[in-house]
């Protein structure tokens, strides 16, 4: 019998697994931390600990107050890569500041990870302005993603836009970052899906369709959870909170994400204020250092088991 959901699936599916991963990519998906809740520790010691709660790997923020700064590159890079393959794990990908191919350093920071056959990228910032037509703007962000394409391509490396909520955000809507990627090689510039963030835009149905759409060119997972609430102002907003805990329904989206049969890095974000400031990326946090490793682990465990269920571990 064919349901609804397993039409969906295997309609996302198809498309990805039609396309065979290019060299220096994974052949099997990834299970990431976010270095940004780590800001307040080295490298070495966030590689430790994420290796002891079974991580796979480690997503590095390579940016303005990150890990490693992008003027640094080319210097503390190869450091940190050396510091999270002795505690036992990868780093498949780095969290950048490229927005385009004119971003300070951006060439910089693609020749070194090359050189240490770091495939992924996450990039992204594209801002809707509103004097100006969508469809304009559309194309303008397209011409821009076009160069940046070809130095990805040059290199052997792989940007992923980072999708987000948000009115003024390029990719909130799904359906114009499909069309700035649609023509190009998703080997070099794809897509870094946020289920959170699309069940923010299309609770109901509509991170579904999303899904179908983007899948396609997907080549990054980024996850976290949220529920609606009231915020101080008495606005509705998203409130986001522990995985699982939330409204995003892990399960159909990882039943549709193991039938696109999904080879990359996934991530878990942990962006809510139980954290005492690492959600932020905070140098400090204001909780007992047991407490905050304790949330960490136990969202690790939850999403394996969400993985699990979904046959994805």
């Amino acid at each position: 019998m064919v349901t609804r959901r397993t039409s969906v699936s295997a309609l996302a599916g198809a498309a990805v697994m039609a396309m065979p991963p290019a060299k220096g990519a994974l052949d099997k998906m990834v299970l990431c931390a976010f270095s940004k809740h780590f800001q307040w520790t080295s490298v070495k010691e966030c590689a430790e600990l994420c290796a002891s709660w079974g991580y796979e790997g480690i997503d590095l923020t390579l940016r303005p107050g990150g890990h490693v700064l992008p003027e640094r590159v080319e210097e503390d890079l190869p450091k940190a890569f050396e510091a999270v393959k002795k505690a036992g794990i990868t780093m498949p990908m780095v969290t950048s500041h490229i927005v385009d191919a004119k971003t300070p350093h951006a060439e910089n920071v693609l020749k070194t990870l090359n050189k240490l056959g770091i495939h992924y990228y996450r990039w992204g910032g594209f801002r809707y302005t509103e004097n100006a037509p969508l469809p304009r703007q559309v194309d303008e962000f397209k011409a821009r993603t076009k160069d940046l394409a070809a130095m990805n391509k040059q290199y052997n490396v792989c940007a992923m836009y980072h999708t987000h909520s948000g009115v003024t955000q390029v990719g909130a809507s799904f359906w114009d970052l499909y069309m700035i990627l649609k023509d190009y090689d998703p080997e070099s510039v794809s897509v870094n899906y946020d289920i959170g963030h699309a069940t923010v835009e299309g609770g109901l149905g509509g991170w579904i369709h999303s899904s179908r759409l983007l899948l396609p060119h997907t080549r990054g997972i980024a996850i976290k959870d949220f529920a609606w609430g009231k915020n101080a102002r008495g606005a509705w907003a998203p409130n986001w909170c522990a995985i699982g805990q939330g409204m995003v329904n892990f399960k159909q989206f990882f039943t549709m994400v193991k039938a696109a049969g999904f080879h990359g890095p996934l991530q878990l974000h942990m962006e809510y204020p139980e954290l005492g400031g690492a959600d932020k990326g905070n140098a400090t946090y204001s909780i007992p250092k047991e407490q905050l490793l304790a949330i960490f682990k136990r969202d690790v465990i939850k999403t394996k088991e969400l993985l699990k269920a979904a046959g994805l571990a």
